[in-house]
């Protein structure tokens, strides 16, 4: 009876339209809205699978080594790696294979295959092929597998001598492809020179130690003043496999300049014997001394016959001083004692004899302020780089490093391409090698662009480098000793070597200088700062007996306050000022005037005492204690002025009373100010006010006073002569007398010893 009602002829009923109506909507409901919304949101396991590499970049290929770096007839290279599938389905019947070729002519050649990623046919050659293979049946999607390739070089095809890429490829099948294809590649540079060039080029790389600040200003009261580290970081850096440590250890091997900052020195140096660290508001005992004993008697014997260059005391920020400092009075001063200090330093510590007449702006960026500065303080040689002063003479070679840019300066100009060589992540150890074999062919093809012309390169590395990258900078250098293209130089005669005459040598402008480095610098305000601290120092030494115990230590921190360590840290650095400034000042303060509460003259004249504290270590001298009446009229001192000055001497540890004659010409209060000045004149902490009252005594009061004692006196006759009456009556009482006279006080000595910072008690009356 239902179906009747749709058969043809039949009209439904009102209620099964309306049934049959409300379904049609929930049916179509979801396909109107697909409709509506076009194609659906892609899952998100399809998303993943889109996002997945693909093609020659489907397998990262790793090449964690490969020796000999630079091989000669006869070797077997040897290549390993790693493979890791980063696609989506799983890679058969694969093979490992090396790719050589083709020859590169020039250094921006290399610079272009280093740049290219993917296979790209044509550009890379055909497979070794043959036995020199690796075969791999299955890797899948997210799994990683290691091999290893070795070849005879005789079989590589390497023909003229010069620098060969060298690819690592891997070409196999997945689900997708049916057909062999290259499924992933990593290049390298081969240099192939087994025979010694005609002319060879000059090689000087520096090899800095050089490390952030780590000894505050403070220092502790003993006769040794020991010194009180921020941290105890720098023991982690000395110790084994810390990064000073292996710069050291490696470098003693390698045919290279040491750049040392003297700070350093200065730095382990103290750390070898009593020094203490702080942690939070105390300090504790540090506890390092054998780990910096034994990295200091490694350097030393490392540097012994070596080339040692000595930067300024703690390094200082030449381009910051020059943008931002040199404006500030007394900055260029500081740069000075820097550049001074390096030598004894270096001199005391290593016992050699070091260069202090190089300047290292960071990067080599240079501009006309950022040379004057570093030539400020006797500097004449300006170690740059290349990518500041930029050839601009189309020349086809790179030039001899040194080369004059006026006023007697010359300016030493690193190799941008080698100094920046091992700036990358190198804990990698693929990152290592590539880094390592990019490094030796461009020093190869850069010796067979003017064979002939005999050229001297600098490289001037990162000024911190991490373990890993001074590892792979060793590396390196050890590939090259077999001296077949290069010949070590140290920096010295590297900049003596005659210049190339047609090598630029204008200094680029100040517009030119890079904006991100600029963006670094310390600001203006550190410079106000130190100023400022400058100011305070000056004003506290005069008035020591010992000021070398306060000098040196607070120049050596103001010093580190413009360190080159402290770009891209700037809170940090502006917490290193604060707490030197800080540090200054409470010591400042430890010599004062104690507070004094109101004084009352019983007479016209009398004797005001104000006490001076020192709780320094050490004694104070070279200071005036000077007080001043507010009202001369009422009260005058030191025979008839307002202003009355006492000099002041006081040992250390020890308070002084100092005197004034005060004169009172009629009743009432006067204000009376006490300061501290240097003998200069210079006022010294803050000056203390106090009030005097003057009370005098008239003759009509000293008659009434008089006149009631007498009354008193005859009242104790009277009742004396009474009791003696009584007595001999015979009452019986057998009173005596003790005899004893007043103690007498002493008058106080003008030096008190330690006495209490708190203000004498209210109401203090000073008689004549």
């Amino acid at each position: 009876m239902a179906e009747a009602a749709d058969f043809q002829g039949m009209t439904p009923s009102p209620a099964r339209r309306w049934l049959r109506r409300t379904a049609s909507l929930i049916v179509g409901a979801p396909l109107l809205a697909g409709l509506l919304a076009g194609p659906a949101a892609p899952s998100a396991h399809a998303e993943a699978a889109a996002k997945a590499p693909t093609g020659s970049r489907t397998v990262a290929v790793s090449l964690d080594t490969l020796s000999p770096s630079a091989p000669v007839e006869g070797d077997t290279l040897s290549v390993s790696g790693t493979l890791t599938n980063k696609g989506r389905k799983t890679v058969t019947d694969a093979e490992v294979d090396l790719r050589v070729g083709p020859r590169l002519s020039g250094r921006a050649a290399i610079d272009e295959a280093a740049g290219r990623t993917g296979y790209q046919p044509g550009s890379d050659p055909a497979k070794l092929g043959g036995s020199y293979t690796v075969k791999i049946a299955k890797l899948a999607s997210g799994v990683s597998q290691d091999f290893t390739l070795a070849v005879p070089v005789d079989k590589l095809g390497l023909d003229d001598e010069g620098v060969y890429q060298l690819g690592v490829s891997i070409t196999g099948r997945t689900t997708d492809y049916a057909y062999d294809q290259v499924l992933g590649i990593q290049r390298t540079f081969l240099p192939w020179q087994p025979e010694d060039t005609a002319t060879k080029t000059k090689l000087t790389f520096l090899w800095p130690l050089i490390a952030s600040a780590h000894v505050t200003a403070e220092t502790g009261s003993d006769e040794q003043q020991t010194p009180v580290f921020a941290s105890d970081d720098l023991a982690l850096e000395l110790a084994p496999g810390g990064r000073l440590e292996q710069l050291v250890a490696l470098g003693r091997q390698l045919p290279v300049t040491w750049v040392i900052d003297p700070d350093l020195l200065a730095s382990v140096d103290a750390m070898t014997k009593n020094y203490r660290v702080r942690v939070g508001d105390t300090t504790v005992a540090g506890t390092n001394q054998a780990i910096a004993k034994k990295w200091l008697t490694a350097l030393e014997a490392a540097v012994k016959d070596g080339k040692v260059v000595a930067l300024p005391f703690a390094d200082p920020d030449l381009a910051s001083i020059a943008h931002r400092g040199k404006n500030v009075s007394g900055t260029l001063s500081h740069l000075q004692t820097a550049t001074e200090v390096a030598s004894t330093t270096v001199e005391t510590v290593l016992h050699v004899k070091p260069s202090t007449d190089f300047a290292w702006p960071v990067n080599g960026a240079i501009d006309p302020s950022v040379v004057d500065v570093a030539t400020s303080a006797g500097a004449h040689k300006v170690i740059a780089r290349s990518d500041s002063l930029e050839e601009t003479g189309g020349l086809p070679y790179t030039p001899t490093a040194a080369r004059p840019i006026g006023g007697g300066t010359t300016a030493v100009v690193s190799d941008y391409r080698l100094s920046t060589a091992f700036t990358g992540e190198m804990a990698k150890a693929g990152n290592s090698t590539l880094a390592v074999q990019r490094f030796l062919a461009q020093t190869l093809a850069l010796t067979e662009q003017d064979p002939d012309n005999e050229r001297s390169i600098v490289v001037a590395p990162q000024r911190t480098p991490t373990a890993a990258q001074a590892q792979s900078m060793a590396r390196a250098l050890r590939a090259l000793d077999g001296e077949r293209w290069t010949q070590p130089l140290d920096l010295t005669a590297a900049a003596d070597q005659k210049p190339d005459t047609k090598a630029t040598t204008k200094v680029p402008r100040a517009s030119q200088y890079p904006k991100k480095l600029r963006s670094q610098e310390l600001p203006t305000q550190a410079f106000q700062d130190i100023r400022t601290t400058q100011d305070s120092l000056d004003s506290f030494q005069v008035i020591l007996t010992q000021p070398d115990r306060v000098v040196t230590p607070f120049g050596n921190a103001i010093n580190r306050s413009v360190s080159t360590s402290w770009r891209g840290r700037q809170l940090e650095a502006q917490q290193y000022r604060d707490a030197v400034r800080t540090y200054l000042q409470g010591l400042t303060n430890e010599v004062q005037l104690i507070a004094k509460s109101d004084v009352t003259l019983s007479g016209r004249s009398a004797t005001i005492p104000v006490t001076v504290q020192n709780k320094l270590v050490q004694g104070v001298d070279n200071l005036v204690l000077r007080l001043t009446s507010g009202n001369a009229t009422r009260l005058k001192l030191n025979g008839g002025g307002a202003v009355a000055e006492q000099p002041v001497a006081i040992a250390g540890g020890h308070s002084q009373s100092v005197k004034f004659d005060a004169a009172a010409n009629a009743n009432g209060q006067a204000q009376v100010t006490a300061r501290l000045f240097t003998e200069d004149g210079a006022p010294y902490g803050e000056e203390m006010t106090f009030t005097v009252k003057v009370s005098e005594v008239t003759p009509t009061v000293l008659l009434v006073i008089a006149g009631g004692l007498l009354l008193l006196v005859l009242a104790g006759i009277r009742m004396y002569t009474h009791r003696k009456r009584a007595a001999a009556g015979g009452t019986g009482d057998t009173g005596g007398n003790n005899g004893g006279e007043p103690e007498q006080p002493s008058d106080p000595t003008p030096d008190t010893g330690p006495v209490s910072e708190a203000p004498s008690g209210p109401g203090e009356k000073v008689d004549r």
